[in-house]
C-alpha cells in the first residue's frame, strides 16, 4: 500500500476535522493555558474536538496505524504507519478570530513523511502533498477549483520574502541569527503559523524561519512544500520532521545563503 492510497481518507480526515472546528471559530469561545507560568499556550474545546473526530476514524478504519497528536498524545509508536495531528495550528489566532490557522494531517511511512495536508476550512483551502508534487484546491457553493503548486525561484536574499509567526519565538541567540537573515531580505511579514507554509508552496514566500516546533508542527507540510519543489531542514541542514529549528525555501540558493548566516 502506497500513500496515494490514503488521499481519499485524508480527505475526508479533513472533513470530520472542519465539522468539528467550525461551530467554534469567531465564537466567544474559552482558551485554557497549557503552559500556565510561562509563554501563553492556548488550548480550545475546538482543538480537542477535532482531533478526538480524527482520531476516532484513523482507530475504527485502521487500527493498527500509530497516532501522535498534540492534544492527546502517541499510541502505537512502532507501527508503520503513523498519522500526525495537529488539529489547530495557530490557536493563537483562532482565538483572535484571525483566520490564519489550520489543521494539519500528515502521514508517516517507516518515520518518513509520505503525505500531508493542510485544511483551512473558513477559507475552504486544502494544500496537499505526497513529496513528488503537492496541490492546492478550493471548495464553495459546491463548485471546486484546484491547481498544482510550484514554489518560485529566488536568486538571492536580497529579493526573497520572510515570513516568521513571531520573532518572540526564538531565543535570545537564535532571534540574533535569525535578525542576521531578516536584515539581507527584501520584505518579512509575521504571523501566519502554518498558512505561511502553504504561501511558501504556493509561491507567494520565499522563505519560512521558525524555532521550537513540534513533529506535528511540520510533518504534514514537509511532503506539500518538498512536492511543490521546496526545501525544508532544520538550521543545520538535518531532517526536519522532528521540529526543532526550521527553515524551509522554494529555492536551494537561499536556503544555502540563509544556513549560512543562521550558523553565524
Amino acid at each position: 500500500m502506497t500513500a496515494v492510497d490514503f488521499s481519499a481518507f485524508v480527505q475526508e480526515l479533513a472533513r470530520v476535522s472542519g465539522e468539528a472546528i467550525m461551530p467554534f471559530f469567531r465564537t466567544a469561545i474559552g482558551a485554557e493555558d497549557k503552559n500556565v507560568g510561562g509563554a501563553f499556550d492556548p488550548v480550545t474545546e475546538a482543538d480537542k474536538a477535532s482531533e478526538l473526530a480524527m482520531r476516532h476514524l484513523i482507530q475504527k478504519t485502521f487500527p493498527h496505524h500509530g497516532i501522535l497528536g498534540e492534544e492527546f498524545g502517541i499510541i502505537n509508536p512502532d507501527a508503520e504507519y503513523c498519522w500526525v495531528l495537529d488539529p489547530i495550528d495557530g490557536t493563537r489566532s483562532f482565538i483572535s478570530g484571525v483566520p490564519l490557522w489550520g489543521t494539519l494531517i500528515g502521514l508517516t511511512h517507516k518515520g518518513k513523511p509520505v503525505y500531508g495536508m493542510m485544511h483551512q476550512p473558513f477559507t475552504r483551502e486544502r494544500f496537499v502533498g505526497d513529496g513528488s508534487a503537492a496541490t492546492w484546491s478550493h471548495e464553495v457553493a459546491g463548485r471546486r477549483t484546484e491547481r498544482n503548486l510550484r514554489a518560485r525561484g529566488c536568486a538571492t536574499l536580497a529579493q526573497a520574502t520572510l515570513m516568521t509567526t513571531s520573532p518572540r519565538i526564538f531565543t535570545p541567540e537564535r532571534l540574533a541569527a535569525y535578525d542576521r537573515v531578516e536584515a539581507q531580505v527584501r520584505l518579512a511579514r509575521y504571523g501566519a503559523d502554518c498558512y505561511a507554509y502553504c504561501l511558501l508552496a504556493s509561491g507567494h514566500v520565499d522563505l519560512v524561519i521558525e524555532a521550537g516546533l513540534k513533529p506535528y508542527d511540520i510533518v504534514a507540510l514537509i511532503p506539500v512544500i518538498e512536492g511543490a519543489g521546496g526545501i525544508v531542514t532544520t538550521w543545520d541542514g538535518g531532517d526536519a520532521s522532528h521540529g526543532g529549528t526550521i527553515i524551509a525555501a522554494g529555492d536551494r540558493r537561499i536556503h544555502k545563503a540563509a544556513l549560512k548566516l543562521l550558523a553565524g
